[in-house]
């Protein structure tokens, strides 16, 4: 199969430095904790692109970056991951960051998210005719809430009927998401977001938040919970699926982002909502498992990570 028979996918949001700081021994806040420093290239767009494209999609991506050392670094994690590469360089500008602090057992404690650029001059760029362009050959249409809620309206104007999917990022910037949460084919998000956005407590069960998140618009979504079940429904059908129990977490970065990447390019393929969840939950599990956000697998990796994730349990 050449690049051009992919489902391809056009994509704005992040694509910017991550750096990640973790204790080796169990954390004390407040308190300096020996420990080891990474970063690398991420955002929660890129990192869901890279892994879609490792499952047989085509995919371009608008981000914006900064004329430093870093957005060079980020260009060429793009052009490596085979991602087209349809970003706007801002020479006075720094590029973004996202800095964490996880713990030992590589949990997020703490993070910063320098995410300006981001504000300023990403929706600027959807009013360029080479994003109706390749928004024009693409087969879905892709996006984070790092953009502001204006964006992200102009951006669905801009998907027309094509299947349009969003990443929550974080509790703060959810909501920016609900004026077009009617058009989400999936949104992509966490337990703790999800309860931000619905207002419920945290014992809320499953068929609470699911009722929930219904009645505030969205027809279809995958709320995450750590290494609890995940509750899923898209028009009407809703399920929990229980992943298997992940012996060494390394890092939970990006687990995630692997998560909508992998269900995300199964549903481009032409897989069941529920075959296609499993598929992500299989790439979350196996990114758990790597000091990167972004892992990279073997197709006999990923079958055997298929392979342990159990069938979906209709939500009652």
């Amino acid at each position: 199969m050449t690049q051009f028979d992919k489902p391809r996918i056009f994509a704005v949001g992040g694509a910017h430095l991550d750096r990640r700081g973790q204790s080796l021994v169990p954390f004390v806040p407040g308190a300096s904790n020996p420990g080891i420093m990474r970063e690398e290239p991420g955002g929660g767009v890129f990192n869901a692109l890279r892994l879609a494209v490792q499952r047989g999609i085509s995919a371009e991506i608008l981000s914006v970056r900064g004329g430093d050392r870093n957005g060079e670094i980020i260009a060429a994690a793009i052009q490596s991951a085979g991602i087209s590469d349809g970003s706007v360089v801002y020479m006075d500008r720094p590029t973004p960051s996202y800095t964490a602090i996880l713990d030992e057992c590589g949990d997020v404690v703490a993070a910063i998210a320098d995410m300006e650029l981001y504000e300023l001059v990403l929706p600027r760029q959807l009013t360029r005719r080479k994003v109706r362009d390749a928004i024009a050959i693409a087969n879905a249409v892709f996006c984070d809430a790092n953009l502001p809620s204006e964006a992200l309206q102009r951006l669905t104007a801009l998907a027309g009927e094509r299947p349009l999917f969003a990443l929550a990022i974080s509790p703060a910037k959810v909501p920016r998401l609900a004026p077009v949460f009617a058009r989400l084919t999936c949104l992509f998000m966490n337990r703790r977001e999800a309860l931000a956005l619905t207002g419920l407590g945290p014992q809320a069960k499953s068929a609470e938040l699911y009722q929930s998140l219904r009645a505030a618009g969205l027809t279809g979504a995958v709320v995450s919970n750590g290494g609890d079940a995940v509750l899923a429904f898209m028009h009407g059908d809703a399920f929990t699926i229980s992943p298997p129990a992940v012996s060494e977490i390394l890092d939970v970065t990006g687990a995630g982002d692997a998560l909508a990447g992998g269900t995300i390019a199964a549903l481009m393929r032409g897989a069941p909502f529920d075959a296609a969840l499993r598929e992500g939950l299989a790439a979350s599990m196996l990114t758990l498992k790597v000091h990167s956000a972004s892992a990279r697998f073997s197709q006999h990796e990923f079958d055997s990570a298929l392979a342990q994730i159990p069938e979906a349990t209709a939500l009652t």
